[in-house]
């Protein structure tokens, strides 16, 4: 698993808006400012964010972006997956998004991939934005 721009920049804007809360919104411009955020390019991040219900907009005076829910309920490994897709090493061993590959072959080294995707799937399914905010 390798994040992209994409999911880290995510990440960073779902923890700047739980440092809000959810029940203020905050402007696309103050997000990027706060977390060193290209604005537009997190206004396209914030689209699937939106549609996922991870955040909520509010257009208007006053308006601007805000969690849907409390943070504490978003895991980092949702974000990601939404994002980046597998957290797996490899899409064969992947429970969401399995597509067969050449590594299928060796059973041994398809063990070791599962054993890693497994770590790192429990460490980011159990931390939340809460815990990194």
């Amino acid at each position: 698993m390798k994040l992209t721009a994409r999911s880290e920049y995510a990440l960073l804007a779902l923890v700047q808006l739980a440092r809000r809360g959810t029940r203020d919104y905050m402007t696309v411009q103050s997000i990027a400012e706060a977390q060193g955020i290209p604005p537009k390019y997190l206004e396209q991040i914030l689209l699937p964010l939106k549609r996922a219900h991870y955040v909520k907009s509010l257009k208007g005076q006053g308006g601007g972006y805000r969690l849907a829910r409390p943070a504490d309920t978003i895991s980092l490994a949702e974000v990601i997956r939404l994002l980046d897709g597998p957290l797996a090493p490899t899409e064969s061993v992947s429970h969401y998004f399995y597509e067969a590959t050449p590594i299928e072959k060796a059973p041994r080294i398809v063990r070791v991939l599962r054993g890693i995707r497994d770590h790192v799937s429990r460490v980011l399914e159990k931390t939340t934005i809460a815990d990194v905010t």
